[in-house]
């Protein structure tokens, strides 16, 4: 079965990878630690300090198993040389926009949905705003659909 493949910036994909080796050469004998030292406390059937070591190293190895899936499926958002001189929002732009019902002005750079995190500035490509977003230019004025009352806002700039 083909794997579907992650849209993620460069920096993105460095942060995943940083987070796998922290995992793997950090944690992970953080864990073993622990699992030791709930042992040598005897009876492992009613240890509760066992029973989270167990929980802990669990979490830990599936998310080192999601970290290597979306590594391995990666695909790298080329940034484009001239996004200073780009006219559209694409992928990996950093827009300004004012939402127009409450004159907020609010800075996003599109993203892949792996590394959204819309508190930071970063917007997964495939949330209503960033697929309204696409393909328009600086002072195009653009109606979000797919949210749950539709909006208008402005693109007051683009980089």
């Amino acid at each position: 079965m083909a794997q579907e493949k992650f849209l993620i910036t460069q920096a993105g994909l460095d942060e995943l990878k940083k987070e796998q080796d922290e995992l793997i050469h950090v944690v992970r004998k953080e864990v073993i630690r622990e699992l030791q030292e709930a042992r040598a406390q005897g009876d492992l059937s009613e240890n509760a300090d066992y029973d989270a070591a167990r929980d802990h190293q669990a979490r830990v190895e599936a998310r080192i198993r999601d970290l290597e899936a979306m590594i391995a499926n990666a695909e790298i958002i080329e940034e484009d040389k001239n996004a200073s001189s780009s006219k559209t929002v694409t992928l990996g732009s950093t827009v300004t926009i004012i939402d127009l019902s409450t004159n907020e002005e609010e800075t996003y750079t599109i993203v892949g949905s792996i590394e959204a995190d819309p508190l930071n500035g970063k917007l997964s490509n495939i949330t209503p705003l960033a697929i309204a977003l696409m393909d328009n230019k600086a002072g195009d004025v653009i109606t979000v659909q797919g949210a749950e009352i539709p909006y208008d806002v402005k693109i007051k700039s683009l980089k």
